[in-house]
C-alpha cells in the first residue's frame, strides 16, 4: 500500500510503500488485548504488602485465661479476628509478568500498526531533523493537528527532536526498539519517519 509522505511544515516529500504485511492487516481485538494486557501486567510494580501476625507490633502475653472466661480460648492479640491484628493471606510483593509467545507480542504490533493505516491515523514523515526549539515545534504540531501523537523514529531519536519536544503535551517520542502496542493504541495519532517505516519493516520480518 502506498501513503503520502509530508515534512514537518505539512508539504508534501514524495510517497512511500508501506509492507502489507505490517500495515494491512485484519485487526484482532483478542490479540491486541492479549498484548496490552501482557504490557501492563509486565510493567506493575507488585509492591503491595501487609503484616502478618508474625510482624505487627504488639505484647505476647495471653491476652486472658484459658478457662473459665465464657469466650473462646485465644493466646495471642495478634490475630487476624482481633482489630489491628496480623492480616490473613494478605497481598506480598510478586511479580505480575507472565509469559506470552513471541509471536503473538509481533503480531500484536503488526495489528496496532495496521489499525492505525485502517482508521487514517497513520502518517509518515521525512524527517523530524529540522526542529531543536519547543516553541517552534509546538507551532508546528498544532498545525499539523496532533494534539495526541506518538512518533516513531528510526533506531535512534534525534536528539535535539527529542529535547524540543519532551515539553509538549501530548506528544511522546519512541525509537524502533521502544515501539509498543499499548502507546500506540492510546495515541489518537501515530507518526512514523521514513527511517522508523524502514526499521520496523527489519523488526518485524
Amino acid at each position: 500500500m502506498k501513503l503520502d509522505v509530508i515534512n514537518l511544515d505539512g508539504g508534501s516529500a514524495g510517497e512511500v510503500e508501506l509492507d502489507e504485511a505490517l500495515f494491512g492487516l485484519e485487526p484482532r481485538a483478542d490479540i491486541l488485548h492479549r498484548v496490552v494486557r501482557w504490557q501492563r501486567n509486565k510493567a506493575q510494580a507488585g509492591t503491595h504488602k501487609v503484616k502478618t501476625r508474625s510482624e505487627v507490633s504488639y505484647s505476647t502475653k495471653k491476652i486472658y485465661r484459658q478457662k473459665g472466661t465464657g469466650g473462646a480460648r485465644h493466646g495471642s492479640r495478634k490475630a487476624p479476628i482481633f482489630r489491628k491484628g496480623g492480616i490473613y493471606k494478605g497481598p506480598t510483593p510478586r511479580s505480575h509478568a507472565h509469559e506470552l509467545p513471541k509471536k503473538v507480542r509481533a503480531l500484536g504490533l503488526k495489528m496496532a500498526l495496521s489499525d492505525k493505516a485502517r482508521n487514517g491515523a497513520l502518517i509518515v514523515i521525512d524527517s523530524i531533523d529540522g526542529a531543536s526549539k519547543t516553541k517552534a515545534l509546538a507551532a508546528q504540531v498544532s498545525k499539523l493537528g496532533w494534539k495526541r501523537a506518538l512518533i516513531i523514529d528510526g533506531a535512534e531519536v534525534n536528539e535535539n527532536f527529542a529535547k524540543a519536544a519532551r515539553n509538549i503535551e501530548g506528544l511522546d517520542v519512541l525509537p524502533t526498539i521502544g515501539a509498543n502496542v499499548y502507546d500506540i493504541l492510546k495515541r489518537d495519532t501515530l507518526v512514523i519517519t521514513k527511517a522508523g517505516v524502514e526499521a520496523l519493516e527489519a523488526r518485524l520480518k
